[in-house]
């Protein structure tokens, strides 16, 4: 009888741990950090007063008016914002506990930047679900959130993410909305590269979250089945 082969006597490898097991310990120290703002001068945050205030958006494929459709384009994109699949990979990877609730999500974001990582904590704030809120061109249905900046980011401020569906028109749209000031970066390395290429980086992000969002609801409404008129979706 011949011997195994060295093959088929090694061990499988070890597949690596989740990555929110792998930050466990950051996740915890971050759920006991404080903001590094004034949250109480919200509504302030004007270039007047020093912040930057940014406005993105993009078309997602429409639905037919009405309510969001189970398995249409506004369902798909809510999916991909609830889980942060959105940014781009190579600049932020968003990781956070899978068992946490939303409401109450700490989020540690993996940011790429002059070729070092980085470490940054933000909390989850201003979750919204909204069936039907009004607007000059219509109801729309809203879903979305928003983060603010804990201490220790480069940056701080808060940024919102919202899906919106015009239940007239059927039109849905992803938008960003952001309000940031530069934070306290005590390493002069770090405080020049931020100076110098910090907004690009912001716009960069930006912009490829909205491709990476039109891109991904797209792959999803390719794998399911055409959505039914008549079923809404359940995205609370």
């Amino acid at each position: 009888m011949a011997p195994p082969s060295k093959a088929a006597t090694m061990p499988s490898p070890t597949p690596p741990a989740p990555l929110w097991e792998q930050y466990r310990t950051q996740l915890a120290a971050y759920a006991h950090t404080k903001v590094n703002y004034d949250v109480s001068t919200q509504g302030l945050d004007t270039a007047a007063t020093g912040w930057r205030v940014d406005d993105y958006a993009t078309s997602l494929p429409p639905e037919p008016p009405g309510p969001a459709q189970a398995a249409g384009s506004f369902a798909a994109a809510v999916d991909v914002l609830r889980n942060y699949k959105f940014p781009p990979p190579n600049l932020i990877t968003g990781i956070f506990a899978p068992d946490q609730p939303l409401e109450k999500r700490i989020m540690v974001l993996r940011a790429q930047f002059l070729g070092f990582t980085f470490l940054f904590g933000v909390q989850v704030v201003d979750v919204v679900a909204e069936a039907a809120c009004p607007t000059p061109t219509g109801a729309e249905q809203v879903w979305g959130y928003g983060y603010r900046t804990l201490e220790g980011h480069f940056e701080r401020g808060q940024i919102n993410f919202s899906i919106h569906k015009n239940l007239v028109t059927g039109a849905v749209d992803f938008r960003i909305h952001a309000v940031s000031q530069k934070g306290t970066i005590r390493n002069p390395f770090y405080w020049l590269g931020f100076k110098v290429f910090g907004r690009m980086l912001q716009r960069r992000f930006a912009r490829q979250s909205l491709l990476r969002m039109r891109r991904l609801v797209a792959e999803a409404l390719t794998q399911s089945p055409a959505p039914a008129q008549t079923k809404p979706a359940a995205v609370g």
